[in-house]
């Protein structure tokens, strides 16, 4: 196995701590250790030839270090091919923030090993995920203005100034608070992890829903390393697309520095065309990023990283059509083009201990800026003449910083405790233009501060049985006032929260790769200032809160063949719910629109029934019911969530040949989401989704060159997926989101 497993399994079997801060572990490949020997032999009989060492801890613990002159270079390692490797039993759950066993971890997590990839073999955001993932719902306006919902736990389909229900991490910093996911593209990842249910003890305000947190590939000391890869796409009836993207990994000062950087630009090309413009292909994509990590290990187990990301989208018109005008047409008097400008930089400070303390401090900033235009002309009478333009202007501040502190024991036992800072600057800004004039609309300004602190323990009852408890405390202050206003009073005076967030949950090890859990935690969403119904207004809305409670199991497969699969059912309460809404003019307002019972069932199946021949499978049962005077203007069978369909489900079937000269490998993919609506009430009581995707791919490996062809929505279906586009068409109900028409991508990538 890999150096790092074996190490793992080393110190379970052995009943000590043995810790390490390198990176290149997981490169090296160990040869079989069997015997009755002493920990320090046996540590030295794994190591012997890897270029790393075992240095003895005074409370009886090792840590591995790297000895460089000794170290080989490492082999090349190639892009993973479409599916990701096979979850190892021993991995880590880093998103608890603790050194947790996926078999042994209480709760409901999907991991996702290495970058992930979309149906046609490129690399997407996360909601590209979510047509892997079952768990995960989105929005469909486009890459940075989709929203993102965990599990069946959405408020809105539109964007405003509410906090998100699902909170998104790099490397331990969060990425946003409120509003969209900001896009970000997921090229050199090492893990996705979905912390699926409320996360209030450990993540604070804002995760009611869920965590979704990215680990990407730390730079390497020890070696120089590279990889580039370009795609290109063709869609039917729609214009071509490409994709480039390119990592270099750079040690700076043998085993102490090394820069990694990451640098991507994509091109998702247009399928929707403009009747009243003559236009085609109007709804094109440019994402350009950058991204970069530099990592200091100054000795004595203390490691630093800095890293930031810069990215801009940019879309020259909207994502929607019109039934009116055909399955992939529509008829606007201007064009709607969306700019979205991502700037994002982290400090983290990590200190291990031989006694298998861990010690991490995390400070983040994120910057947020996104520009929409909307056509606000009439469709008919003397206002129609001159096009007339709605502009929405984002502008998002996020600082954070976490200090915790932490240890876990060969036993089971862990504990960790800490605080946390949040500040939180939201801007919303409205006008409309017609012709040269241009007239501001009141918008919105919110500054959320928090203080919290938190801890959470587990302890083993007995040899297959433990316990979690934890608890977090938050005390947050949301101050706000209009962003423009002819009134002379603006400001609206602050409100204060104090909230405690507790977690209990169980796990029992029922046979070596079999365990069951059982978990409840609660989370909650700070309230804040929000343009309200009627021209001019602003108005106060309240916090929200859920209460979540679930039960599961899961067993892990080992070795190249076997089955692995988990089952988990859970139920929620959630109260007040926060949701930003349009009225019949197309104008947001937010509100506690009301109270909603949530229950699902999960359940995911990772099978190798013969040696490279993998079947991945998931899917989700969701039933919600919305209470309140709103939900009551719907039908009964539509009183329920936006984006939460009854049943979707996914499944993937890959085969690779043995690895020669040239080692072919083939998939396929086959997705369904049933229906759902976009909203709550009568207005927003329209029908989207129910459709299956079907998907093919090949691919080949020759000496350091892999090649990858991928067909996506194989029937070329051309279904609704989202049934929004421009909020002063709403009212008509004929606006759709079609999937984009069946496309080809062929890819070449190469690593050294």
């Amino acid at each position: 196995m890999t150096l790092d497993r074996a190490v793992l399994a080393l110190a379970r079997a052995g009943g000590v701590d043995i810790v390490s801060t390198e990176p290149g572990l997981r490169t090296v490949r160990t040869r079989p250790l069997a015997g009755r020997m002493t920990i320090a032999r046996a540590l030295d009989r794994l190591l012997a030839d890897t270029g790393y060492r075992a240095v003895a801890g005074r409370a009886g613990g090792y840590r591995i270090v790297a000895t460089p002159l000794r170290r080989p270079r490492p082999r090349p390692v190639l892009p993973p091919p479409q599916r990701p490797a096979p979850v190892p039993a021993d991995i880590v759950v880093t998103a608890s923030k603790q050194r947790v066993p996926l078999l042994r971890y209480p709760g409901s997590l999907t991991l996702v090993t290495g970058t992930p990839r979309r149906p046609d073999g490129g690399t997407g955001d996360v909601t590209d995920l979510a047509r892997q993932l079952p768990i995960l719902q989105s929005t469909q306006l486009g890459p940075g203005r989709n929203k993102v919902f965990i599990r069946g736990i959405a408020d809105s389909s539109f964007n405003g100034t509410t906090q998100s229900t699902a909170s998104v991490y790099l490397d331990d910093v969060q990425l946003n608070a409120s509003g969209p996911d900001p896009g970000l593209r997921l090229y050199d990842m090492r893990t996705v992890e979905v912390m699926e249910g409320p996360q209030g003890t450990l993540y604070g305000a804002g995760a009611i829903g869920g965590v979704l947190r990215l680990t990407s590939n730390a730079p390497e000391l020890g070696r120089v390393a590279g990889s580039l890869g370009v795609g290109v796409t063709t869609t039917q009836s729609g214009a071509p697309g490409y994709d480039l993207a390119g990592m270099v990994n750079l040690p700076l000062v043998d085993d102490r520095l090394a820069l990694r950087s990451v640098v991507y630009a994509v091109r998702d090309g247009g399928y929707i065309d403009d009747r009243r413009r003559g236009a085609r292909n109007v709804n094109r994509t440019d994402t350009v990023g950058l991204r970069l990590a530099l990592r200091a290990d100054p000795g004595d187990g203390w490691r630093v990283e800095t890293g930031g990301v810069a990215q801009r989208i940019a879309s020259r018109d909207g994502q929607y059509a019109q039934r009116g005008d055909g399955p992939l047409t529509r008829s606007t008097a201007v064009a709607q083009p969306f700019t979205d400008r991502f700037l994002f930089g982290r400090l983290t400070i990590v200190k291990d201990w031989d006694s298998g303390l861990h010690l991490v401090s995390a400070t983040g900033v994120a910057d947020y800026r996104t520009d929409e235009v909307f056509d606000a002309t009439p469709p008919t009478g003397p206002a129609a003449r001159t096009p007339i333009l709605y502009r929405l202007d984002n502008d998002k501040l996020l600082l954070s910083q976490e200090l915790r502190l932490s240890r876990s024991l060969a036993d089971g036992r862990s504990w960790l405790a800490g605080f946390s800072l949040v500040s939180d600057r939201s801007i919303l800004t409205r006008s409309l233009r017609s012709g040269g004039e241009a007239i501001d609309i009141v918008g919105v300004s919110n500054v959320t501060r928090a203080a919290s602190g938190f801890a959470e323990a587990t302890a083993a009852l007995a040899p297959d049985l433990s316990v979690t408890l934890g608890g977090r405390y938050t005390s947050a202050r949301v101050d706000g006032e209009p962003s423009s206003t002819r009134r002379p009073v603006a400001f609206i005076k602050g409100r204060s929260t104090q909230r405690f967030d507790p977690t209990v949950a169980l796990s029992y090890r029922i046979a070596p790769d079999l365990a069951a859990f059982a978990r409840y935690q609660t989370g909650f969403r700070t309230g804040g200032l929000a343009v309200a119904q009627g021209v001019g207004r602003v108005a106060n809305f309240d916090a929200d809160s859920i209460d979540f409670a679930e039960v599961g199991v899961r067993r892990l497969r080992h070795g190249a063949t076997g089955l692995g699969l988990s089952l988990s059912g859970s139920a929620a309460r959630w109260t007040g719910i926060q949701a930003d809404l349009l009225n019949r003019r197309g104008q947001p307002f937010t509100t506690n629109l009301g109270d909603a019972r949530i229950q699902t069932v999960e359940t995911s199946l990772d099978w190798v029934p013969v040696p490279r021949f993998t079947i991945a499978a998931s899917a989700l049962y969701t039933h919600n019911t919305v209470y309140g005077p709103i939900a009551d203007q719907s039908r009964l069978d539509n009183r329920r969530l936006p984006e939460t369909p009854p049943f979707a489900a996914h499944a993937a079937l890959d085969y690779a040949w043995p690895e020669g000269t040239v080692t072919p490998r083939v998939g396929a993919t086959i997705g369904y989401v049933g229906r759902s609506v976009l909203g709550t009430g009568d207005l927003l009581d329209v029908s989207q989704g129910d459709y299956l995707l079907l998907g093919l791919s090949a691919g080949a490996r020759w000496r350091e060159l892999d090649v990858t062809l991928g067909l996506d929505n194989l029937t070329n279906a051309r279904v609704n997926r989202f049934a929004f586009g421009n909020p002063f068409g709403l009212a008509t109900r004929d606006q759709t989101t079609p999937l984009r028409p069946r496309n080809l991508r062929i890819g070449v990538a190469t690593a050294w």
